[in-house]
């Protein structure tokens, strides 16, 4: 199944924030989406719209038709840009937790993840550096067999070689039928996966489409399309 994700005219508002308005916007499986935008822009709290983490003030996101609930979480794997995982837990447990907590996770498929991107397994996550620890979200989060995948600032902090290690890794899961959506204001080394890409500024949606039509269209490159979006 070509899984979709259909958002109409969102709206999210805080106390005394308004952090989107009136987003409309398709994305298709098959495709690697690039969600682009400055801190505070309001990438966050779309992709936790998405995730069933914050409740939509206004409008409506359909996930392969059906609105986001308790039944959309389980085919939606969300890595926030925080760390999640759990300082005591060697990575053998962080495997073991996820395992247990998504029936979609597959153990097999993350033990191979974990060796290819050279983390040890026997290592406590609060003896990894910065890098291993992105790595190991990573991995984590592109196990399971979800529909929708959602990295958000998946290089923030992140040396060269591990950015590398990263990018790979996002590649060698792409999938015909899966939504990826990266939310990243580090342009230059990962527009090279995106086939969509999504300005967001100031809470709204200020351009979006094809990435390689809109690098002909404006002749440049998505990172100088951000620069002028965001200048």
């Amino acid at each position: 199944m070509n899984n979709s994700l259909e958002i109409k005219n969102l709206s999210k508002k805080y106390l005394n924030k308004t952090a989107l308005i009136n987003v409309n916007l398709n994305f298709e499986g098959g495709k690697i989406y690039g969600l682009m935008g400055p801190n505070g822009s309001g990438k966050t709290t779309l992709m936790k719209v998405v995730a069933g983490l914050h409740k939509a003030s206004a409008g409506d996101v359909l996930i392969n038709g059906e609105p986001v609930s308790y039944l959309t979480k389980g085919i939606v794997a969300y890595m926030p840009t925080e760390n999640f995982l759990v300082d005591s837990f060697k990575v053998s447990e962080v495997i073991d937790y996820y395992k247990d907590m998504y029936a979609d996770f597959d153990k097999d498929k993350c033990i191979n993840l974990i060796k290819k991107l050279d983390i040890d397994i026997n290592q406590k996550v609060s003896a990894l550096s910065s890098g291993l620890a992105a790595k190991l979200k990573i991995a984590v989060t592109l196990s399971r067999q979800a529909a929708i995948y959602m990295l958000d600032e998946p290089l923030n902090g992140i040396d060269i070689i591990a950015r590398e290690a990263i990018i790979d890794t996002i590649v060698n899961s792409y999938d015909e039928s899966k939504i990826i959506i990266i939310s990243s204001h580090i342009v230059d080394e990962i527009e090279k996966l995106f086939d969509c890409v999504v300005f967001i500024k100031d809470a709204t949606v200020v351009l979006s489409g094809d990435a390689e039509e809109l690098r002909t269209q404006r002749q440049m490159s998505i990172e100088n399309i951000y620069k002028e979006v965001y200048r």
